[in-house]
């Protein structure tokens, strides 16, 4: 028994001695050092990263193909609902005011406030702004002289979809949180409205109808 066992330790210690030498081989080389699991040598070194990727990475094929982005033509007015026995159609909420900054912030609490009453809101835009002169007349003399200019400026709240009997309590909150300054008013949508966002250009005006 005890040959034998000494037999084994030899062969083990011969098989550690030849790894450590390869270790040994390993490092003077310059190579990276490789790790043993029992008596087989795994090498460490990356040698895929010398391989073709063959299309690793591209993602492109993935992604759903985007439509076609729609040519921008001429603006068409969309069919205006005429409501219901229960419900009012669509309505524009008006605010006016001299104050840009106020009427714009009044303008998104009642965007706010019909979100959080479930309240559909169809657009919400500004419409072109409006100058006014005021004129003053001088004292002991008919000429009259710039005295100041006014601005005024409007944004839109367009709304649809209000049952008759929420309509006197939306406008009895809106009324009660009105800031000084600013004027609240409620119309039903129509045609004429709808083309009143747009800036009129007389002088292109003027060429339509001399080419026609």
């Amino acid at each position: 028994m005890s040959g034998a066992l000494a037999q084994v330790l030899c062969l083990r210690k011969d098989a550690f001695l030849k790894q450590a030498f390869s270790f040994v081989r390993f490092q003077l080389r310059g190579e990276n050092p490789s790790c043993s699991a029992g008596s087989i040598l795994l090498s460490i070194s990356r040698s895929h990263k010398s391989r073709p990727t063959h299309g690793i990475g591209r993602y492109k094929h993935l992604i759903i193909p985007a439509e076609p982005k729609k040519k921008i033509g001429k603006t068409e007015i969309k069919p205006i609902s005429p409501g219901t026995d229960y419900s009012y159609g669509v309505l524009n909420v008006h605010l006016t005011a001299y104050d840009m900054t106020l009427v714009e912030n009044y303008a998104k609490y009642v965007h706010k406030l019909c979100n959080n009453y479930a309240i559909k809101v169809e657009e919400s835009y500004a419409l072109p702004t409006k100058t006014m002169e005021v004129l003053q007349m001088q004292e002991q003399s008919s000429k009259m002289v710039l005295d100041s200019v006014l601005t005024t400026h409007e944004r839109v709240v367009q709304i649809s979809n209000l049952s008759s009997t929420f309509a006197a309590i939306f406008l009895e909150i809106l009324q009660s949180n009105l800031p000084e300054g600013v004027n609240l008013s409620v119309r039903e949508h129509t045609e004429e409205a709808y083309k009143g966002r747009f800036k009129a250009r007389p002088e292109l005006e003027e060429l339509l109808a001399k080419v026609n």
